[in-house]
């Protein structure tokens, strides 16, 4: 992986030509180094990523538009526009955007491990099995359903 070089990252542009698409959201990366990983990231209303843990990342989301509900360590939050979400490593969090209106947002990470693959090897894959098969490979790990 590649040292953090200095620059600017334009507004409307990532890293990439394209953007990802990531469980129905768009992932659009802006920076990706060893120790630390950013992208900004578009909710459509309904959409989510279910509770998992990040062993070995901290990871960070601020909220520019819209709001969250959250699981936190099994609690219920919600963050909204201007709001900062920190999540520590190793604490299981749930993102749900249960509103009508997108949520706008830019995550990171820190370390980087291997979220930026991860995200490489899920784009676009529609099968819920498979990204959690894929997630375990690249140490994130998703928790069970809940029982009905």
């Amino acid at each position: 992986m590649a040292d953090l070089e200095a620059g600017v990252t334009r507004a409307g542009e990532g890293i990439l030509p394209e953007a990802w698409d990531i469980l129905g959201q768009t992932y659009t990366p802006k920076m990706v180094c060893e120790s630390s990983f950013t992208w900004e990231a578009l909710f459509p209303p309904g959409t989510f990523v279910p509770p998992h843990v990040h062993p070995d990342q901290d990871e960070f989301i601020y909220v520019f538009e819209g709001t969250f509900d959250l699981l936190l360590d099994g609690k219920p939050e919600t963050a909204s526009a201007g709001d900062l979400i920190k999540l520590p490593r190793g604490i299981e969090h749930g993102i749900f955007n249960k509103s009508d209106a997108p949520v706008k947002c830019l995550f990171w990470v820190s370390p980087t491990q291997k979220l930026y693959d991860l995200f490489v090897a899920i784009d676009g894959v529609p099968d819920p099995e498979k990204v959690v098969a894929l997630a375990a490979a690249h140490n994130i790990h998703f928790a069970p359903p809940p029982a009905e």
